[in-house]
């Protein structure tokens, strides 16, 4: 084999496996349970050449194959950790690994995965004051270091700094989930902290190329142009359209405060620091090998959209492509093809665009499905939605079929009238300006404190639902600052507008074809075509999206 990898299941680890494949090497990977390969082959990887090994690296380590270059990415990384978990994986796990690399009679490089603010440490370390987890990882920086120089093991040790990219969910990550959901009201620290970071890709890549260099170099890999910590949050604030604080809080004050009322644990405060990092050797070795790092603003946004799609870790994302984008001048949660989608599809309320999901997966043809303004995950707007929709079609080359669901329905009609040049028909789908007026979502018990706190049982019972990924990224949106109210307030223009929007569908002049639910009848008769589908309701793409999509047109079996 050409490499092994201790931690092939992790965040840094599986990342290594793939850049390692993709280099055509032979690789085995140390797993306690193979997570690994569906992982690998859902990325596109070709793994022919993976060898899967099943160890404990808290045990002494015995029976592997032998290798030519040995990866240690295994630890834990978490706070809150109990000494002796930490201790096992981070300080006596990297001493097995160094153990049995030391019996290797072609060994090239032992590459271990340190951290920033650890290496070169020396003598035992506090583990009172610094938590189990940095305590842990800087006893084993210098434990592997000392033992490495005793066995003569060729030893480059890489010192990344917060590791970020799709599923990472720890670190930064937790403020900028506090951030998205309101919770975020000073910033931790003061102006000057740096929290520096690294792409999970430009890592991967970077320990890749480390066996083949000199020995005796050791490396901080991190991006020294990261913005500092306030101008990182508005980063990713502006992206996202949400609000960054604006006050700080010291870090002194946190310590002494209680964690139930900071939500800030202990262990994370040292982290918060004005620190800089002797990164020069790096940049040298990345040079000469011709890797050059993303741009940290960019990097940060990518990752962002990673985490909201992902609902930092609570779900998996619904449909690709996604992320933010300007609408109208309103940031706009947008999923699908922006350029040449076949359908357009625009949710009803509660719901966001997660509601296509399942009707998506059906259809053989690009979609475009956003967040309307002010609603799941976008930013609020001052501009109406018929006009925030003929911005949203701006780039769009192709002529597609609009689909819309109930409110969404009214300003779909608007659309079509003013612009049918630009879609080649309309699909409404239990459109609720010729339903009979529902106040399920606006009767007293469901005001908007309430709608606030509901969970995503109680909202699939309140629709009359079943309790399906969907509906619980909706909920997830309604306890977000100000999407609850904005859900209220679209409703009652929905009903305000109610005759307007059967005045224009009458002016539409291309084909327009309306689907509801055999439990949710229309109220007002049309000159349309209506097809009934039995058994649903007001939702009929979430309970019956095989018969939305046969209505749709070509459709995947």
């Amino acid at each position: 084999m050409d490499a092994i990898v201790f931690g092939a299941t992790g965040f840094v680890g599986r990342s290594l496996v793939a850049e390692l494949l993709g280099r055509g090497q032979q690789v085995a990977a140390v797993v306690r349970n193979d997570t690994l390969t569906p992982w690998l082959t859902d990325q596109g990887v070709d793994t022919g050449k993976l060898v899967i090994v099943t160890a404990d690296i808290t045990r002494p380590l015995t029976g592997l194959p032998d290798v030519r270059d040995v990866y240690n990415t295994a630890g834990r990384y978490a706070f809150g950790l109990e000494v002796q978990e930490a201790r096992a994986s981070n300080v006596f796990g990297a001493l097995n690994v160094l153990e049995w690399a030391a019996t290797l009679p072609k060994l090239r490089r032992l590459v271990h995965v340190s951290g920033y603010r650890v290496s070169g440490s020396s003598g035992q370390p506090d583990y009172a004051r610094l938590g189990a987890y940095e305590a842990s990882k800087c006893e084993g920086d210098f434990a592997v270091r000392a033992r490495a120089r005793e066995l003569d093991v060729p030893l480059t040790i890489a010192n990344p700094s917060s590791v970020i990219g799709p599923g990472q969910y720890i670190g930064p990550a937790t403020l900028i989930e506090n951030l998205w959901n309101g919770r975020l009201p000073a910033l931790p620290g003061g102006p000057d902290v740096f929290v520096p970071i690294v792409t999970v890709g430009y890592f991967a890549r970077f320990l890749a190329e480390v066996p083949a260099s000199p020995p005796g170099e050791h490396y901080w890999v991190l991006d020294d142009t990261t913005p500092l910590l306030p101008e990182l949050i508005k980063t990713i604030a502006d992206h996202t359209g949400v609000r960054p604080p604006r006050r700080f809080v010291p870090v002194g004050l946190l310590r002494r405060l209680p964690r139930k009322l900071t939500g800030a644990d202990p262990e994370t405060l040292s982290f918060l620091s004005a620190d800089r990092y002797p990164t020069a050797s790096a940049a040298a070795f990345a040079a000469t090998v011709g890797l050059e790092m993303p741009l940290a603003a960019d990097a940060l946004r990518i990752w962002a959209d990673d985490l909201v799609a992902a609902r930092f870790g609570a779900a998996s994302p619904s449909m690709r492509p996604y992320g933010f984008h300007s609408v109208a001048g309103t940031r706009t949660w947008v999923t699908g093809e922006r350029d040449r989608p076949a359908h357009v599809l625009l949710h009803g309320l509660p719901m966001n665009a997660d509601l296509w999901a399942p009707l998506a997966a059906r259809l053989t043809s690009p979609v475009l499905a956003p967040d309307l303004p002010g609603l799941g995950r976008s930013a609020a707007s001052s501009r109406p939605v018929h006009e925030w929709l003929a911005d949203l079609m701006s780039p769009v080359r192709t002529r597609p079929a609009l689909v819309a669901h109930s409110m969404a329905c009214g300003p779909a009609v608007r659309f079509a009238a003013e612009h049918p040049e630009r879609i080649s028909k309309l699909v409404l789908l239990s459109p609720s300006f010729l339903q009979a007026p529902s106040s399920r979502l606006t009767r007293s018990r469901i005001a908007v404190p309430m709608m606030r706190r509901m969970s995503a049982s109680r909202l699939s019972g309140t629709l009359g639902l079943p309790e399906v990924p969907e509906v619980a990224s909706a909920a997830a949106d309604l306890r977000r600052p100000g999407v609850a109210r904005r859900v209220v307030a679209a409703l009652r223009r929905d009903y305000a507008e109610r005759e307007r929007s059967r005045s224009l569908l009458a002016r539409v002049n291309i084909p327009v074809e309306i689907i509801v639910g055999a439990d949710d009848p229309l109220a007002v008769e049309v000159d349309n075509p209506v097809n009934e589908i039995a058994g649903a309701g007001h939702y009929p793409q979430l309970t019956h999206p095989a018969q939305v999509a046969r209505h749709l047109g070509v459709v995947c079996d």
